[in-house]
């Protein structure tokens, strides 16, 4: 079955019917859906029903699988076939136009090469007709024949005369048979067709000056052997070889690239001419693609010796700075990848070697100032004649988008390796070497260069502090044990009011999860919401928690002691096993109260360069403990996320937090001349969706989400932006003590002193050796302590407090029911 790939839908959609016709599965494709049956139906409108589902839950697969997966992506999901069948005639039939120009140029075009016989040419130049007249093309088998006997070479010149001075008129069928009789008449004579077709020229001996590197030739130039079916061979001038010419030859490349002679030249002078640095032209003397953009570069590396310089038309010398793939995204929506594209910052246009393009499949049709860019005889591009080169029309966005990022840096190009280790130190929250160096060798992040990792101020700043380090026992699964801690409250509130976050750790995987609260009494719900969602995800039961000895985890004081409080009665009643620290000792709970730390250093450092208000450290502090899941541990062998998903984690959507960015959000009352995007900045991802948050402070919503966005992190590697003090501390609240006596006397009872004294009438005791202990007072009760709280009236002076019934005699007498009743009666003078 032919496989759909754009450019070739008549033909599929000839074969979908033919195939499904022969299955007798096209009742989808014939019919309108029948009602749906019911208890009320016939069986032959059941079965009926019936069938047309099967066909069209069949049909709709087939469709499906005989479509390329690059197509099948960008279709819409439909449930009935027919629709489907329509959507694909609807997006693609345009594109039959367009195929139907290419045929005629190939048509019109063509000549016989005399490789493959007359006969397998005039099939070719008939299937290209049969084609043109399934587009709709009226293509009379007249007008074929004139087709073919204009692309037979010279030698068919006395043939072609006679067919003109004959007036009889042949078909296909008569002109195959009197061409092949020809072509064998012309063979027999020793005229060589492949050789007048493929150089134009006839056998010619020749001299030529032979170096050390050229072996002698056997044959003048243009002259290949002949082998003894007729067919003709080209040999390499360079290798001596047969079957390829001299500018393909390997060996000839190696050898240039071995003397480090740069084969890349830029030959057109008002390349020096200046342009937008937004716009990409074709240039048919560049033997390479050149950019002075490094956005839009999908991979880069470092020149080689021969690529190290690019000679301009003037035969000006400039430096290539890299090389790698770049990625063009055409008007049509069509991407476009150029291979080995030079970075060149000091050239003023961005080229697009036409050589390249052919060798890469392309092909380039130019007509009255128009440029047709084609990729399997589909229309992908289009470009216009602007001084005297061919611009190649972009998408909007995307033209837009590299004009921002190009002035986004000011006169300094607009450069962002993606390869700088201090790029994605900054992306990943300011993360220590050795997390990134383990990431590169797990194959998570691409190869990094190290050599630009210097000493970051941001983490001075946001983490200097002494070392410590204890020892711990581990846990040997999931949710074995679970760290919990709550730090706050925090001298500047979050945007949302909350003053308080909590985090709870596995232990084996060091994954953890962080929630925003107002107030410590929200533990117990937050805890939960908590051991709901990963019990449910992972299968498994919560068996110890370990936290400190704090009010909201253990309970509080009172004269007997601390009592269990909501959170320790629900670990209890569940059977999860309760571990707290001993009082005065929080590096017990060591694994939380770092994790704490380090989030909070985080959040510093990624605040510090970023311009967003401080309120919004709670996104910070999300985004930090999203990155933590995602990057190695010292007390884990494997990412956090690996260990808890069982699949390593992607860091291709990371990004610097709070960088600037051109957000577009979806807006269905969005005008054509609105503008796209929003200014904004990027402050996490969201929880349960796939797409990035931003703070926009232009904006009606201030907090939006989406998956398109363009984000601006020149500046946030460039340095140029001063880092800003953050002062987020945690408030240290003075707990009082326990609810007990400042002394405890224990009374010494009396009895004993008198027991003392009559030992010592019986001479067991001298009387010097007695201490004689005065009788102690019982201890005075402790005074209440009174509440500080400023006492407030039950009921608030905003309520208004009415009378009983009883003392406003409602009900006794009737209440008027009209405005006369209300003037007559005895109370209209109140």
């Amino acid at each position: 079955m032919t496989i759909f790939d754009g450019s070739n839908f008549s033909e599929w959609y000839e074969r979908v019917q033919f195939s499904l016709g022969v299955l007798d599965l096209d009742l989808a494709l014939i019919f309108d859906k029948p009602p749906e049956a019911t208890d009320d139906s016939t069986p032959e409108q059941v079965e009926q029903s019936k069938a047309w589902a099967k066909s069209n839950r069949l049909s709709l697969m087939f469709m499906r699988m005989t479509i390329a997966n690059n197509i099948k992506t960008s279709l819409p999901q439909t449930e009935f076939a027919s629709e489907f069948l329509k959507s694909v005639e609807e997006r693609f039939k345009r594109a039959d136009k367009s195929l139907a120009g290419t045929l005629m140029a190939e048509l019109t075009t063509m000549k016989y090469d005399g490789q493959k016989g007359i006969q397998q040419h005039i099939l070719n130049m008939t299937e290209k007709g049969a084609k043109l007249k399934a587009l709709g093309m009226g293509m009379d088998e007249s007008f074929l024949v004139q087709f073919v006997l204009n692309s037979l070479p010279s030698q068919f010149a006395p043939f072609k005369i006679h067919y003109n001075t004959n007036s009889d008129q042949w078909n296909l069928n008569e002109l195959t048979s009197k061409c092949i009789q020809e072509e064998v008449r012309l063979r027999q004579e020793g005229h060589n067709l492949a050789l007048a077709v493929t150089h134009g020229v006839t056998k010619k001996k020749g001299k030529f000056k032979k170096g050390k590197n050229f072996p002698p030739k056997k044959s003048g130039p243009g002259e290949g052997s002949q082998s003894h079916d007729g067919k003709f061979t080209v040999s390499c001038y360079f290798c001596g070889k047969k079957g390829h010419v001299k500018k393909d030859c390997i060996k000839r490349k190696a050898w240039f690239e071995k003397r480090g002679i740069n084969l890349s030249f830029v030959c057109y002078e008002s390349n020096l001419a200046e342009v937008p640095s937004n716009t990409w032209w074709i240039d048919s003397g560049a033997t390479t693609h050149v950019t002075n953009l490094m956005q839009g570069f999908l991979t880069t590396r470092k020149p080689k010796e021969s690529e190290k310089f690019l000679y301009m038309g003037n035969r000006l010398k400039v430096e290539v700075v890299a090389v790698g793939t770049y990625r063009l995204l055409l008007e049509t929506g069509h991407r476009m990848d150029l291979l080995n594209t030079f970075y060149v910052p000091s050239i003023s246009r961005n080229l697009v070697s036409l050589s390249k393009l052919d060798a890469t499949g392309y092909s380039v049709l130019f007509s009255s100032g128009q440029l047709s860019l084609m990729l399997n005889s589909v229309t992908v591009g289009s470009g216009i004649l602007c001084d005297g080169l061919y611009k190649i029309s972009l998408n909007h966005e995307f033209a837009q988008a590299l004009i921002t990022l190009h002035s986004n840096v000011g006169s300094k190009r607009g450069l962002i390796n993606e390869n700088s280790s201090i790029l994605w130190h900054r992306r990943l929250g300011h993360i220590s070497r050795e997390r990134i160096e383990r990431l590169v060798k797990e194959g998570i992040l691409q190869n990094l260069d190290f050599t630009d990792f210097h000493v970051c101020v941001d983490c001075i700043k946001g983490k200097q502090t002494k070392r410590t380090k204890k020892g711990a026992t581990r846990s040997n699964e999931l949710l074995e044990i679970i760290h919990t801690d709550i730090c706050g409250p925090l001298s500047v509130p979050c945007f949302t009011g909350e003053k308080y976050f909590i985090t709870f750790i596995d232990d084996l995987s060091r994954y953890g999860y962080v929630y925003l609260m107002h107030e410590k009494s929200q533990a117990i719900d937050i805890f939960e919401m908590f051991i709901t969602e990963v019990e449910r995800q992972l299968d498994k039961k919560i068996k110890i928690v370990r936290s400190n000895r704090g009010g909201e985890y253990y309970g509080r004081y009172d004269e007997s002691g601390q009592n269990p409080g909501s959170f320790a009665k629900f670990l209890e009643k569940h059977g999860i096993r309760a571990q707290y620290t001993m009082p005065g000792t929080p590096q017990q709970n060591g694994v939380t109260e770092r994790r704490n730390r380090t989030l909070m250093e985080m959040v510093r450092s990624m605040m510090s360069y970023s311009s967003v208000p401080i309120s919004l450290w709670g996104e910070a502090l999300k985004t930090a403990m999203y990155i933590l899941n995602r990057v190695p541990s010292k007390a884990v062998p494997k990412t956090p996320f690996e260990l808890w998903t069982g699949r390593k984690p992607s860091l291709r959507h990371i990004h610097i937090w709070g960088c600037p960015a051109e957000a577009r959000i979806y807006n269905p009352h969005e005008k054509k001349l609105d503008s796209r995007t929003i200014s904004g900045y990027f402050i996490g991802y969201p929880n349960k969706s796939k797409g990035y948050r931003f703070y926009c402070p232009n904006h009606s919503v201030r907090i939006v989400e989406t998956g398109n966005a363009r984000f601006l992190e020149n500046g946030e590697i460039s340095g140029s932006n001063e880092p800003r003090k953050v002062d987020i501390e945690e408030i240290r609240v003075d707990i009082p003590p326990p609810f007990l006596p400042q002394e405890i006397i224990v009374p010494q009872p009396v009895q004993q002193v008198e027991d003392n004294e009559q030992n010592n009438r019986d001479g067991s005791l001298p009387l010097e050796n007695i201490a004689i202990e005065n009788a102690v007072e019982p201890p005075q009760p402790a005074p209440l302590r009174r509440s500080q709280r400023e006492r407030r009236p039950t009921i608030t002076d905003d309520y208004v407090v009415y009378l009983q019934e009883s003392d406003f005699d409602i009900g006794i007498r009737k209440d008027p029911v009209s405005f006369s009743q209300a003037m007559e009666s005895d109370d209209s003078s109140k």
